[in-house]
């Protein structure tokens, strides 16, 4: 099977975009920063083994790197977020990981509920960092300072808000990467042009009635995700 690596930047090194899968996790938190990164480089889907991880749609992904091989010098770590968050803030393999790898990388980064992941690997402490509407507590409870922005910069941490957040953050990263042309070429080929059909994509425009359904369609995700995150600020303060 041939390898696809793409890049609009002549004579750059293709990036190295390692993006870490876990069960649950939503495809699109994924996919929009893939489809902007991906075009300029080689993406690398990190997990434990080889075998098929489930999306919280019930889609797919297959690894094709496993923890153990994940290069050393990747330009890109990426975790995205999802209904499977929780599970991989309790994973002791995945936060074993992220605080081995993230340090070596040269962007640490995530959209969605994956900064709550990459907070419990201690790589948000002191960062301003972004993450779905709904989860600012967890947020907080993780170490890292909430910034309610579409797409939140500081230094080196790149974070997106929930979803569709995704391209944007792949777009701006790209462009601090391979630069401001580059983005926009990727920009153009992607048609990223977008029309919302509806004004409601955010709590302050939808409203509180859309947004208490919205809420109980995530059921217990941010209250549990507080809870773990407090588990881990109190082993480090008893350690």
């Amino acid at each position: 099977m041939t390898d696809y690596v793409l890049t609009f930047a002549p004579g750059a090194e293709p990036l190295k975009i390692g993006m870490v899968l876990y069960p649950g996790f939503t495809l699109l938190d994924l996919a929009g920063p893939q489809a902007a990164l991906g075009m300029n480089g080689q993406t690398i889907l990190l997990w434990k083994n080889l075998e098929p991880v489930a999306t919280d749609s019930g889609i797919a992904l297959y690894p094709n790197t496993t923890f153990d091989d994940c290069p050393k010098d990747l330009d890109v770590l990426f975790v995205p977020g999802g209904f499977g968050t929780n599970d991989a803030m309790k994973d002791a393999e995945i936060v074993d990981f992220l605080a081995r790898v993230g340090p070596k990388a040269r962007y640490v980064t995530s959209v969605c509920s994956g900064s709550l992941v990459l907070g419990m690997a201690g790589l948000l402490d002191g960062y301003r960092a972004a993450t779905h509407w709904a989860c600012y507590p967890a947020l907080e409870a993780v170490g890292a300072i909430s910034t309610h922005e579409r797409v939140v910069v500081d230094r080196n941490r790149y974070t997106g808000g929930g979803v569709t957040a995704g391209i944007d953050f792949g777009l701006r990263l790209l462009a601090e990467l391979r630069g401001e042309q580059v983005a926009k070429v990727t920009q153009l080929a992607m048609e990223y042009d977008p029309e919302p059909p509806f004004n409601t994509g955010t709590p302050e425009t939808a409203g509180p009635e859309l947004t208490n359904i919205a809420l109980t369609i995530m059921g217990d995700m941010n209250p549990e995700a507080i809870e773990i995150a407090r588990s881990r600020r109190r082993e480090q303060i008893a350690a």
